[in-house]
């Protein structure tokens, strides 16, 4: 792998959107971009094809020009950006190889160059993040639906509140992996080609081909590279970039989420889920004893960070001023490559983390026994409040005494009950956390229904056109025949 390593980035160091978005891939890509333009220079017949076929062995092999990520970095420093030390080392190739430089950067603009090679670079990083996202949504839909009658107890504010099951919560992280899956998809599906030239008219080009065909042209080299057709140039107007940035920051605020609950809930003192355990994985530097989630906290990193990154193209898009921007659109190199980068790693960490889950019923059950009868004290307010003695307000009471006072709940309702009107088999069907699980049976259903439709083969079929198709969906998970009872794992 080419830098960046991601030293101090271990979300998504060693993954392959970093080796995607290293510096050295951000350069073939413009490299790529001129390539692109010069076949179309030569297929509408307004450059030679030797000059494009020397420039296509230099996009496919940059050595050949002897360019090196970090000496046009170094360059850049010149011209403000790096397609222009770039270009000087193609041209200068070219004459030393004897080659003309006439289908080379003709009717284009350093930034026509930069904002391409990005939508082909993202466009392509897009494509493993949802790979990785359907990895986590099979591996969340098996876990919804294995545990769908798994009790646990929901937390408002942090604390008890009411039954329910580890499928609705688990499917609630679902949900947020099927609809930022689908809106990075939607947003990737129509990145834009970038052409018009010094301001964004395509003067140069139309000057010298004329409109219908400088149209033709523009259009030609779009499907080229897989990118959506360019309406007109978006030099200053950044919508496109802020759709992309968007949907990259909300994959990572739905993982964030998922995250944050994993490590609450695996805390010691809870202990009803698990990260998957891997040899090197999770120990610490100096207590021996410890196992750290570590999947966990690298996803919730990359969620921390997200909105930082995604404010400066906020920023940028605001400030671009003009017909080129000065300081605003070179802000927003690094917070975008950033931001891809964070999602890619995130979205791979959490495929790992969701495939090898460990859940822990008897947890969920212990947790749950904490509250007692107490944890239905919305149903029995509803349910008794018109047959007991004194009304709402006495049962209110009641449940406030068994609190304060650490007394059965169970004793106390008994004491006040008419039996006749509300019988032991009443009370204990009343009491019972399993009958009070409103419609989960039915919201976990939908969960991993709306996900398998959103990864179906049909639907990535239907794609535009101008976007690559994506890699087909893994099979999804056959449901348990029966709720586990004990420790389970999706490996």
């Amino acid at each position: 792998m080419t830098g960046p390593y991601g030293l101090l980035s271990p979300v998504w160091a060693a993954t392959s959107t970093a080796e995607l978005m290293s510096e050295d891939s951000v350069l073939r890509a413009l490299v790529r971009v001129e390539a692109a333009w010069a076949q179309t220079l030569v297929e509408a017949g307004e450059a030679p094809a030797e000059s494009a076929e020397a420039i296509r062995r230099i996009s496919v092999d940059p050595a050949l020009a002897g360019l090196r990520a970090q000496d046009i970095a170094a360059e850049g420093t010149g011209g403000g950006n790096p397609v222009i030390p770039m270009l000087a080392a193609v041209r200068d190739a070219l004459q030393q190889s004897g080659e003309s430089d006439a289908a080379l950067h003709r009717g284009a603009t350093s930034q026509d160059i930069l904002d391409t090679a990005l939508m082909l670079l993202i466009r392509e990083a897009v494509q493993g993040i949802t790979d990785d996202l359907r990895r986590a949504g099979a591996a969340l839909s098996t876990l919804s639906e294995d545990h769908s009658r798994t009790l646990c107890v929901a937390r408002s504010l942090t604390q008890h509140a009411l039954p329910t099951c580890f499928g609705l919560r688990s499917a609630g992280w679902l949900d947020g992996v099927t609809q930022s899956m689908g809106r990075l998809e939607t947003a990737a599906a129509t990145l834009p080609l970038q052409w018009g030239g010094a301001v964004g008219n395509q003067a140069a080009l139309s000057d010298s081909v004329g409109f219908e065909q400088a149209e033709q042209m523009t259009s030609a080299l779009a499907a080229r590279l897989g990118l959506a057709p360019m309406r007109r140039p978006w030099h200053t107007q950044r919508q496109t970039m802020l759709d992309i940035a968007a949907a990259l920051a909300a994959v990572l605020a739905q993982l964030g989420k998922a995250a944050g609950d994993v490590l609450i809930l695996q805390r010691p003192e809870i202990a009803e889920v698990r990260e998957p355990r891997t040899a090197g994985r999770g120990g610490s530097s100096a207590m021996p004893q410890k196992q750290n989630p570590v999947l966990s906290t690298l996803i919730r990193s990359a969620a921390l960070s997200a909105p930082g990154q995604l404010s400066t193209l906020y920023v940028a898009a605001a400030t671009a001023e003009d017909e080129r921007p000065a300081g605003a659109w070179h802000a927003e190199w690094p917070s975008l490559v950033e931001l891809v980068r964070l999602a890619g790693g995130a979205a791979s960490r959490a495929a790992e983390l969701f495939e090898g889950f460990e859940v822990r019923p008897e947890s969920m059950r212990a947790n749950l026994a904490l509250s007692g009868d107490a944890v239905v004290s919305e149903r029995l307010l509803a349910r008794l409040s018109d047959s007991f003695p004194g009304g709402k307000s006495a049962l209110q009471q009641l449940l406030k005494r068994s609190a304060v006072e650490g007394l059965p709940l169970r004793s106390l309702l008994e004491d006040q009950l008419d039996p006749a009107v509300i019988g032991p088999e009443d009370l204990d069907q009343l009491l019972d956390p399993r009958e009070y699980l409103g419609r989960a049976q039915e919201f976990i259903g939908t969960a991993v229904a709306d996900f398998r439709a959103a990864s179906s083969p049909a639907k990535n079929d239907s794609a535009p056109a101008a976007s690559t198709p994506a890699a087909s969906t893994p099979a999804a998970s056959t449901p348990a025949a029966s709720t586990p009872e004990g420790v389970t794992e999706h490996a």
